[in-house]
């Protein structure tokens, strides 16, 4: 079978330097025997790799049907899943055991990809894969940063981030209209985050989607009339650590557990 054709609705750009596949597979950094789950493994450009591991229990996961039956061809010792990562019960195919994620992440979905890593973050120790640029140095960012934002907070949250090294456009077919990078994510210690996690993320995500503004005015919509006084409202987002949003958090629903401050009624001056 003849090379896959490459489908800008899926993302696809596929790898074509060897090395630097090399490269990625070796991020898992393994010292032990693990199952691995590519997602979008292609052509099987980083398949070949992992195949060649043999610490890694590999299992692939590919939603293009051109793609499957190419590595079905090449790689037929592969386990192979056809279907959408997004949609999958990642449970139904390990149970209960711990695995790692690893992938040539199509950029189009690459934050969603994330976020489902973080759905199952008590299974997954480690995700590592490539990226575009852009978006892996916004995932790395410290707080402080103009790159800082929502996927920085909720990701960090769980997860310290590594950014391992910039990819070129050239080492693709086709190539991409911006470079790439590979990032490494290892689940921290954090297994209660101390704060509601429902709250947290509207939080964030309320705090962020009016960046320039401080809390203070960025947080009306959850607050409403309730006054804010802390001076951690005078602060901007990308001002405050994981840390401190979960600080934030909890003192968001201490004053959202008193009641709403008693607006004054409008005098009545119509004559009787």
């Amino acid at each position: 079978m003849g090379e896959v054709r490459a489908k800008k609705y899926l993302g696809q750009h596929f790898l074509t330097d060897e090395s630097i596949a090399e490269r990625i597979a070796a991020s898992l950094a393994l010292d032990a025997p693990a199952p691995v789950l590519e997602i979008g493994p292609g052509m099987g450009v980083l398949t070949h790799h992992l195949l060649a591991n043999p610490l890694v229990e590999l299992t692939a996961v590919e939603i293009d049907p051109e793609s499957v039956a190419y590595l079905h061809a090449h790689y037929p010792e592969l386990k192979l899943i056809e279907g959408d990562f997004l949609k999958m019960d990642l449970k139904q195919i390990y149970g209960d055991r711990p695995f790692m994620v690893i992938g040539n992440f199509p950029y189009n979905i690459s934050s969603q990809i994330f976020f489902k890593v973080l759905e199952y973050r008590d299974s997954i120790p480690v995700c590592a894969g490539m990226i575009q640029k852009e978006v892996a140095e916004r995932i790395a960012a410290p707080h402080g940063s103009k790159t800082y934002g929502i996927t920085s907070v909720l990701l960090q949250t769980f997860y310290h981030i590594e950014y391992l090294f910039t990819v070129h456009e050239h080492v693709f077919n086709p190539p991409p209209k911006v470079k790439s990078a590979v990032i490494r994510m290892t689940r921290n210690s954090i297994k209660e985050l101390g704060c509601d996690e429902r709250l947290f993320i509207r939080v964030v995500k309320t705090a962020f989607n009016q960046r320039r503004k401080t809390l203070r005015n960025s947080l009306k919509p959850i607050m409403q009339d309730r006054k804010m006084a802390d001076p951690l409202f005078d602060l901007r987002p990308e001002q405050i650590s994981v840390k401190g949003f979960v600080d934030l958090t909890n003192l968001v629903q201490e004053i959202l557990s008193q009641p709403p401050s008693r607006q004054a009624l409008p005098t009545d001056t119509a004559a009787n």
